[in-house]
C-alpha cells in the first residue's frame, strides 16, 4: 500500500496537534494521572479539570488579580476550609485572615 507524501504530511501534522494537546494537558491541568482507566473516566476527569481551570481564569479575569491561574489554584486548595470572602485571600495583607476568623470554626492550620 503505497501513500503519497501530502497524507504522511497530514497525519504528522495531525498527531503533532495530538502532542501539543497532551503536553497544554499536562502543563495546566494539573493531571498527575488518572483515577479511572475506561475511556469515561479519563474524559471526566479531563473535562472536569478543564472546568475547573476555566473556573479560575474567570476568577482571575472579575477579580482582576495578579496572580498566575497555578497559582490562584494553590492558594483556594489550600484555603478550601476557610469561610471569608475571596479577596483577601489573594491580597498579601495577612492581617486580613485574622478578621474573618470564626472560634466555632475549627483550624486546619495556624494563622
Amino acid at each position: 500500500m503505497l501513500v503519497d507524501a501530502v497524507t504522511i504530511t497530514q497525519v504528522y501534522k495531525n498527531r503533532w496537534h495530538v502532542e501539543l494537546f497532551f503536553k497544554w494537558i499536562k502543563q495546566h491541568l494539573c493531571i498527575k494521572r488518572f483515577f479511572g482507566r475506561t475511556d469515561n473516566a479519563v474524559r471526566s476527569q479531563i473535562w472536569i479539570a478543564m472546568c475547573v481551570y476555566l473556573l479560575i481564569l474567570m476568577l482571575k479575569k472579575r477579580m482582576e488579580l495578579d496572580q498566575a491561574a497555578y497559582e490562584i489554584l494553590q492558594i483556594l486548595i489550600v484555603s478550601v476550609f476557610i469561610k471569608m470572602p475571596l479577596l483577601p485571600l489573594f491580597l498579601n495583607d495577612s492581617t486580613l485572615l485574622y478578621d474573618y476568623y470564626n472560634p466555632n470554626q475549627l483550624l486546619l492550620f495556624d494563622l
